[in-house]
């Protein structure tokens, strides 16, 4: 079956996979499962900003360094970051030094205190573009989609950076706004349950 790895407990997974030994665990246990964190989605899709041009797997090794760089991905304490501590985090082996993605992350949480007032919740505003599950092709047979390519408007009508449809359709993926499973992997029907327990924030 396509996009599909037999693992070396016999689960059949999504390929990708298989690339990383630590993604098993990503895989099994966080991707595609629905997050309404606030805390937890910032963070995803400043990390996916991060992985704009690079591997995941750079990002997932160094994912607790990030937190501890960016305050736990608090925006409310990342939004009082000055140029000083662009310049500290540029100084910081432990994240991907790169001064545009840095200061897109202190951006966008400026305009997440902002998102926050107008929509109640960063989590109520993301989950409102859910796709129709109906509506979606074959898992994992495109890098877009037409609700991701919304979604990347929207956040940058209202002023964030590196958050485009590639990036954000990531972000849908990992974070449960659509089950990207691909057909046949062991956590299809176990992300669709979680999904169907989910209460979608408002």
């Amino acid at each position: 079956m396509a996009n599909i790895v037999v693992g070396e407990d016999g689960q059949p997974r999504c390929g990708w996979s298989a690339s990383a030994p630590e993604f098993d665990a990503y895989h099994d246990a966080e991707w595609g499962y629905p997050v309404g964190d606030d805390i937890r989605l910032f963070e995803k899709i400043c990390l996916e900003s991060f992985q704009s041009g690079l591997s995941w797997r750079t990002i997932l090794a160094k994912r607790e360094n990030f937190r501890a760089a960016f305050a736990g991905f608090d925006w409310n304490v990342i939004a009082t970051y000055t140029d000083a501590d662009v310049e500290r985090l540029l100084q910081d082996a432990g994240i991907i030094r790169h001064r545009g993605k840095i200061e897109a992350v202190i951006n966008n949480a400026k305009c997440a205190q902002e998102l926050v007032e107008e929509a109640g919740s960063l989590a109520a505003f993301f989950w409102s573009f859910e796709p129709d599950p109906d509506s979606l092709p074959e898992p994992q047979t495109r890098s877009t989609s037409p609700d991701s390519v919304a979604l990347s408007k929207a956040l940058k009508k209202r002023g964030w950076k590196f958050v485009g449809p590639t990036t954000v359709f990531a972000f849908m993926q990992a974070t449960g706004l659509i089950n990207d499973h691909a057909l046949g992997c062991c956590c299809r029907e176990k992300a669709a349950r979680a999904r169907a327990a989910f209460t979608k924030p408002v």
